[in-house]
């Protein structure tokens, strides 16, 4: 079954967690993804470190498919538009602590699989123990 991307979800509770135990949260945003707006002057190696303390930023709005906020670059207010993809990371400036992201931990489509007829759920055959693997646990019924 394929499942949505967990990045937005493990973002708001870091960005919550960081706040929460007085740190400054940043960001590290790949800023040469597809639809980010980041202040290029600021841009170095491809990419940028956003503070997103709320003393920092206005709007603050962070959804399952991108952040957005208001922010002062140089003294210069600007809107920043960061689709989920393009965040790699979030930690705290204090401390460092945080987490990366994995660059490829948004889901994909399964591929359908043909593997011959499709066994329904609490039959007598779909509670086999599988015996193709040695190494795969299998439940037995214990009376």
């Amino acid at each position: 079954m394929s499942m949505t991307s967990s990045r937005p979800y493990m973002l708001r509770a870091l960005h919550e967690w960081i706040l929460d135990n007085e740190c400054t949260p940043y960001i590290l945003v790949n800023a040469m993804a597809d639809d980010v707006a980041v202040p290029q002057q600021f841009v170095k190696n491809g990419q940028i470190v956003l503070n997103v303390s709320p003393i920092a930023v206005a709007g603050f709005s962070l959804s399952n498919r991108a952040m957005e906020f208001s922010g002062r670059f140089g003294g210069i207010s600007m809107d920043v538009y960061v689709p989920m993809a393009a965040v790699m990371g979030i930690y705290s400036r204090e401390n460092g602590q945080g987490m990366m992201f994995d660059p490829d931990d948004d889901p994909k489509p399964e591929p359908p699989t043909d593997k011959g007829p499709k066994e329904v759920p609490g039959t007598v055959s779909s509670l086999k123990p599988d015996t193709s693997s040695k190494n795969k646990p299998t439940l037995k019924v214990v009376k």
